[in-house]
């Protein structure tokens, strides 16, 4: 039995996401562009994503895939498209194939999220040593979150950048247990990213 754990549309990339979600280390496949809409699914057990991959690509074949990973426990796939109508047949066929509704993913939990303000040089240091995206520097207010399923920061990202798309996207872990946001900017970009990135994982409809 096939578990739906996430069905996750994100519309209009916003640039620095975009880069994000096709920089090596994430890419599988064919990268993202801003502009361009894209949908994440995550299933269980892990290798039931190629499954879901076939009934996406056989119906809908001018369908990129981004990427194609399959973890111990939980098997993802990212589909991205210039048309949104397209992209959301493709969706509808997966959803078909395994007999699911959206609403059938797991409601994202909130972990844990916080701003430091005025970041040190010295940590601003140690977190560039394991950084997937922009840089940090000293002074900036840092917002990290945190958040369950791992695939919703991808929406958590992007949508604070699309609120504040002059802040700098530092780090988007998407992969894991937990999904974790890193971005930094002013003190009130930060906590408009905060209320917004709170705002839609409420918004998002699933099971407990």
């Amino acid at each position: 039995m096939t578990e739906l754990r996430v069905y996750l549309p994100i519309e209009a990339l916003q640039p620095q996401f975009a880069a994000c979600l096709s920089s090596p280390t994430r890419a599988r496949g064919y990268p993202a562009f801003a502009g361009q809409s894209s949908l994440i699914i995550e299933v269980s057990p892990a290798l039931a994503i190629h499954r879901v991959t076939d009934l996406a690509l056989k119906s809908a074949p001018a369908m990129e895939p981004g990427i194609l990973y399959t973890e111990r426990q939980f098997g993802l796939l990212e589909l991205h498209a210039d048309s949104l109508e397209k992209l959301n047949a493709a969706g509808q066929a997966i959803l078909d194939g395994m007999g699911a509704k959206p609403e059938d993913q797991l409601k994202p939990q909130i972990l844990y999220h916080d701003i430091i303000e005025n970041l040190s040089d010295q940590h601003a240091i140690i977190l560039n040593r394991s950084r997937e995206a922009s840089i940090l520097v000293l002074g900036v207010a840092l917002l990290i979150y945190e958040m369950a399923p791992a695939l919703f920061a991808c929406v958590a990202a992007n949508e604070a950048e699309r609120a504040v798309p002059r802040a700098v996207i530092n780090d988007v872990q998407m992969m894991g247990a937990t999904g974790r946001v890193f971005m930094s900017g002013s003190l009130a970009e930060m906590r408009l990213a905060r209320e917004t990135i709170t705002a839609k994982l409420e918004s998002i409809p699933g099971r407990q």
